[in-house]
């Protein structure tokens, strides 16, 4: 199954003759009304100009059509892009009733992956597995059998990807080790994997050509909000690691001093349902309902108004891998106010383009908030200091990873 056109040890050879597999978790259907890892979705975007083609392969759970996914994916192809998901059982981690270990033995997505492959007669040249588990596993299951590299890109945020650790399994630590090269997005992600695999580097996460600079008046009417507030957007799934209650907390301090404050937070529960409950309990039971504004699930084509129609993009997470709705703020000429979570770490590095909080921290929080609203801020600066993160700059940095990986397994299987 495994093309080889050329012999040569040189990381710069081109890969418009190569295809490309690619192992994901999730991924969105054709029409985006499903949107798990949407930015994986992106970043295909960015890198399908370098392949010949690209075959995206998402096992998805048998559920009867009650979990979203089983619901809206069916094959579909894009140009040069070609999707499956394969129906399988599993049971995903963030449900509860069984332990994590326990789950990556009930686990057929790997067999789904490979019977997918010999059924349809893929042919690749390389692979990238999005997140550890099961796509870097069965990563280096195919590695063995095909002779083939893979880059694994782990999307788990620092919590997750301690879990993982902790786990001490066999399974997950080969994904690690076997990998060809890993590319996480934060330096903590980095230091703690390079324990497991020297061929560790750090990768942003990216942003698309939708984010950029609108009038924000214009946004605003389009959006139908109060020209006149003061306006906080945070969006993303609605989860603990979100940290959503210290920016509920903290809009009860501002309010205080900026009566005119609002905050929109985008988004819905996917299986944290109790944690939805809570917040919007919280914001109840502090009485901010005309301050606190509960949007719900968001089309792709509605954030970019909403960045551009806000005054300040606030991100109060515990954790966070990268926080990717940072840099599309940013690209939009908007300042962050964040927590000091490891990819907002890595991320704000210059304080005028946002400010750091600690993380957990209500009354910190309101600081960076109030803060935000009286600064005044260089736009220009903000959308200039985003462009290391657009999508086609990472984009070049990945293929460059994807030729020497390459390049080096042509030489030592010449």
């Amino acid at each position: 199954m495994r093309r080889i056109n050329q012999h040569q040890d040189d990381p710069d050879y081109d890969t418009k003759e190569k295809t490309l597999l690619v192992i994901t978790p999730d991924y969105p259907d054709k029409d985006n009304r499903y949107m798990g890892s949407i930015f994986v979705k992106d970043h295909m975007g960015s890198l399908k100009p370098f392949f010949k083609e690209i075959v995206v392969i998402c096992p998805v759970p048998f559920s009867f059509g009650i979990m979203a996914n089983d619901r809206y994916c069916a094959d579909y192809h894009y140009d040069n892009v070609s999707v499956f998901y394969p129906r399988c059982f599993f049971i995903p981690r963030i449900l509860p009733g069984m332990s994590y270990k326990r789950k990556l033995d009930f686990d057929f997505r790997s067999y789904a992956i490979r019977k997918c492959i010999k059924q349809k007669k893929i042919a690749f040249d390389l692979i990238h597995a999005q997140f550890t588990w099961p796509s870097a596993y069965c990563a280096a299951l195919l590695k063995e059998e095909y002779h083939v590299p893979y880059i694994l890109t782990p999307h788990e945020d620092p919590g997750w990807l301690k879990e993982e650790i902790d786990l001490k399994d066999r399974r997950m630590e080969r994904a690690w080790a076997d990998a060809d090269t890993i590319m996480y997005m934060n330096s903590f992600g980095v230091s703690q994997l390079k324990k497991f695999n020297p061929r560790t580097i750090s990768v942003p996460s990216t942003y698309e050509p939708v984010y950029h600079p609108q009038d924000m008046m214009i946004s605003r009417d389009a959006l139908n909000i109060p020209r006149d507030s003061r306006i906080l957007f945070t969006f993303g799934n609605l989860q603990k690691r979100k940290g959503l209650e210290y920016l509920v907390e903290a809009m009860d301090s501002v309010r205080k001093t900026h009566p005119d404050v609002h905050c929109y937070i985008g988004g819905k529960a996917e299986y944290e349902k109790s944690y939805e409950t809570f917040i919007k309990k919280r914001v109840t039971e502090l009485h901010l309902e005309d301050r606190v504004h509960f949007l719900g699930f968001m089309n792709s084509p509605d954030i970019p108004l909403w960045l551009n129609a806000c005054d300040l993009f606030v991100l109060p997470s515990i954790e966070e891998g990268f926080g990717r709705a940072q840099v599309e703020a940013l690209a939009c000429g908007k300042p962050v106010v964040a927590t000091k979570n490891s990819g907002s770490l890595d991320i704000l590095t210059d304080p005028d383009v946002g400010i750091l909080c600690e993380r957990a921290d209500a009354k910190d929080f309101a600081r960076g908030i109030t803060e935000g609203l009286v600064r005044s801020w260089d736009r220009e600066k903000i959308t200039a200091f985003a462009e290391k993160y657009r999508g086609e700059n990472v984009a070049q940095i990945i293929h460059s990873v994807y030729r020497q990986v390459l390049s080096k397994n042509i030489s030592g299987n010449g």
